[in-house]
């Protein structure tokens, strides 16, 4: 009998003290998606947008209404969330395209692999990484690239990058699979989940097309890829249950920039991606705001106030809206390495702050750390784009300031009652503009004046 029990007892350790391995470290879900709309939600009050998935993690978690991306545009949003700094901080002020237009911008043609990464970071506390979906860290134009491997992640499986380019579609699946051999590793994990709705091509399905029957044709295709990309979601969310990880996972959703949109000659027609193939142009970019100023590319907070929902049980508060505290791109490395028990290098500095006590409803009333962006935008308005003008911005404290590109025109806002920036408070506020002129100024003088390092393709040197 005791030969018995001993064995035993030993198994049912082993199997406690598995489970608490497992357990004592949260796994890191990241989904981020690619010109979605803060108002492109139906938790969020979408006329036709059918998202259950996304609005599961809204019931189950926290819905932040005050999170703002690092830029109006892809590859600085994303350089953001990757490294923790500004991405004037790297001279990359606008989406990664090919060699001579990078050039003509002053900017690098990829993101230093060796410049402070999340991924890195995450990895030598423990973490398994992975990322799927778009990397629009290089472009797919740039044969010589680093592919993603290269930024601290043990898989990938990407498009808008050097190399093969992954189908769209197959994000889900991929993830999934990464998830299950973690799993089976009893390795904590974190996944960058990048899908590539709502931008164009919008690479429709039928199966959701056939959903919204009574839709105008630009909207049924704008309502079918979200209800994809939702599904899609749902999948990995579904996993996460099978796999009984629900609990121990933090997964955030969130979008790169506010939603594009075409002007309004534009026809609807087919196009074709280098990395992504044929689907429909602009003229299906249907996303909404919801009063948000601007749209994709402006520093207004249409074009960069986006979703940002947060679930962790037992940690983030459910079925909870939060419209006060002000989080921003630049945080997430610092609050994903706080999670996870990640010690950040001591040369290391972040312009992001940890927003672990926020995303648990213990956050400040108001932000304490500045932030800034910085765009290249024409200079006057342009008449069908009247909110796509700034090309500096700066908050702090309950105050935002947006100027143009030498600074000479500014509006002010007090985003805590105005949260719409309807109201120019210049005016009758101007030693609050003089002070953020001062604190822009100093930041801009801390900017490099041009990229360095091993960031420049080798077409450069063709003539």
């Amino acid at each position: 009998m005791n030969r018995i029990s001993v064995p035993l007892i030993l198994l049912i350790l082993g199997l406690i003290l598995n489970f608490a391995v497992k357990g004592a470290t949260p796994n890191i879900l990241f989904i981020f998606a690619d010109d979605w709309g803060w108002g492109d939600l139906s938790c969020h009050g979408h006329p036709y947008v059918k998202t259950p998935n996304i609005d599961r993690l809204a019931k189950e978690g926290t819905d932040f209404h005050r999170f703002t991306v690092a830029s109006g545009v892809c590859s600085p949003s994303r350089t953001a969330v990757m490294t923790g700094h500004f991405p004037a901080r790297y001279n990359i002020n606008g989406h990664f395209a090919w060699v001579p237009s990078n050039a003509r911008r002053n900017m690098p043609d990829w993101l230093n692999p060796e410049a402070p990464l999340l991924s890195k970071f995450l990895k030598s506390a423990g973490y398994t990484t992975a990322h799927f979906g778009k990397w629009h860290l290089a472009n797919d134009m740039i044969p010589d690239s680093p592919l993603p491997s290269r930024y601290g992640f043990d898989t990938y499986g990407a498009f808008n990058c050097s190399g093969k380019q992954m189908p769209v579609h197959e994000d889900a699946k991929n993830t999934i699979a990464f998830i299950e051999k973690s799993n089976r590793s009893a390795k904590p994990f974190f996944v960058n989940l990048w899908l590539h709705e709502p931008h164009t091509p919008f690479h429709t399905v039928e199966k959701y097309r056939k959903q919204f029957p009574k839709l105008k044709e630009q909207d049924n295709i704008y309502a079918s890829v979200l209800a994809h990309a939702d599904d899609r979601i749902g999948e990995v969310l579904d996993a996460l249950d099978r796999l009984k990880l629900t609990e121990n996972t933090l997964v955030i959703f969130s979008s790169d920039n506010g939603p594009a949109r075409a002007l309004p000659s534009t026809a609807l027609k087919s196009m074709h991606d280098t990395a992504t193939g044929e689907g429909f142009n602009i003229a299906a970019a249907k996303g909404i705001t919801s009063g948000r100023k601007g749209y994709k590319a402006a520093l207004f907070e249409g074009g960069v106030g986006v979703p940002f929902i947060a679930r962790w049980p037992n940690h983030i508060a459910a079925d909870k809206v939060d419209k006060t505290s002000i989080l921003s791109a630049v945080d997430l490395l610092p609050t994903f390495c706080e999670i996870a028990g990640a010690k950040l290098p001591e040369y290391y500095s972040p312009d992001g702050m940890s927003q672990v006590s926020t995303l648990k409803g213990k956050g400040q009333e108001l932000r304490q750390k500045p932030l800034f962006w910085k765009a290249t935008s024409p200079w006057p308005a342009r008449k069908l784009k009247p909110d796509h003008w700034v090309s500096y911005a700066v908050v702090s404290g309950k105050w935002k300031m947006v100027t143009n590109r030498n600074s000479q025109y500014v509006e002010l806002y007090d985003l805590v009652i105005d949260s719409f920036e309807k109201n120019d408070l210049k005016e009758k506020y101007p030693d609050k503009v003089k002070q953020l002129k001062k604190m822009l100024t100093q930041w801009q003088e801390s900017l490099p004046a041009k990229p360095t390092g091993n960031v420049f393709s080798k077409l450069r040197e063709k003539k």
